[in-house]
């Protein structure tokens, strides 16, 4: 496996990879990220991500939905297919600060892929990375699609291609990754996406959202210096979600967080209704606090009754202070 590649972070940013060396690493308690008077969040409010260099927006990533393309078969049945391209490439995760991603599509995460139960998928994996990779889809399937080496096509070279086929079932919301050892590295790098299966019968309307909460190791230590929703720190921060008052709010949940073992989603001024999988008809509970770990997700809805700005983060403040935080904005 090559070397991970290097991270760049700006002059006067509070957390300085020379600084950590010296102190011999963090040990997994992120103190010398949290060095100076106001902690790492400081960029916050001091410059802003190029989005358009990265080539993907968390403000677009949490409203886009990937229906990919359909046809019919001989029988009638709905064929809808995607084509999904790992690629290398240079992200900048932090203004200034850049990480050598893996990437679906060129973006992180990758594109949410949806369907409707019981519809035949075929997605065309190519790999245009230096490295071997595979993609592994959480639900039902034969053991030749699960995307695992020595399965089916096992790992997929450099140059090459596969696909992957099988019956959208169950209905729910489920998640897509790299399955190739070392995982950790895989996963940490940014090879993952949501993976939705509408119920045949629909669900309500409402403004639906994606959120895969994830993270970034920019010094390779094992620990992660960056936390967030749809990958850019603080991104809904400045640029609140906006919502409509009394509308139903629709959240698709994903954790894929490496390095750490739960991860968290806390709303603020409300409650929402838990839907663990999204495989139930009914909510598990009515709850303002889920706790996730790796690979589990949940279906989130509520209305907000008021106006006004409403936060939401993780429910470890470090995490939040590291940038897993945001607000929905609800107008008069």
């Amino acid at each position: 496996m090559a070397a991970l590649a290097h991270t760049a972070v700006p002059h006067g940013h509070p957390w300085e990879p020379e600084a950590n060396a010296a102190s011999g690493g963090h040990d997994g308690d992120h103190s010398v990220a949290h060095a100076g008077s106001s902690g790492h969040a400081d960029f916050r409010d001091a410059g802003t991500v190029d989005h358009a260099r990265n080539g993907f927006d968390p403000q677009e990533i949490v409203r886009d939905f990937d229906w990919g393309k359909t046809r019919r078969g001989p029988n009638g049945r709905v064929i809808r297919e995607w084509e999904l391209v790992a690629t290398d490439k240079e992200i900048e995760v932090a203004p200034g600060v850049t990480f050598a991603a893996w990437t679906y599509n060129g973006r992180i995460p990758g594109p949410t892929l949806r369907c409707r139960e019981g519809e035949r998928l075929r997605i065309t994996f190519v790999n245009g990375s230096a490295h071997p990779h595979t993609i592994h889809f959480h639900g039902l399937h034969p053991a030749a699609m699960d995307g695992v080496p020595g399965q089916g096509a096992g790992e997929i070279a450099p140059g090459g291609r596969t696909v992957y086929e099988f019956d959208a079932l169950p209905a729910g919301l489920h998640l897509y990754h790299c399955h190739v050892r070392p995982l950790a590295e895989h996963i940490a790098k940014g090879l993952y996406g949501a993976f939705i299966v509408d119920p045949k019968d629909g669900r309500p309307d409402a403004d639906e959202l994606v959120m895969v909460m994830n993270g970034f190791d920019t010094n390779f230590d094992r620990a992660n210096e960056f936390y967030a929703a749809n990958t850019i720190p603080f991104a809904y921060m400045n640029r609140p979600i906006q919502v409509k008052r009394d509308e139903l709010v629709r959240v698709y949940l994903v954790n894929i967080l490496e390095y750490d073992l739960i991860n968290s989603f806390h709303l603020h001024g409300n409650l929402f209704d838990y839907y663990p999988t999204g495989t139930a008809s009914r909510p598990s509970e009515l709850t303002d606090t889920v706790m996730l770990c790796q690979g589990q997700r949940g279906i989130l809805e509520w209305r907000f009754p008021y106006a006004g700005k409403y936060m939401f983060h993780a429910h470890q403040s470090e995490f939040t202070e590291l940038g897993w935080q945001g607000f929905f904005e609800v107008p008069g």
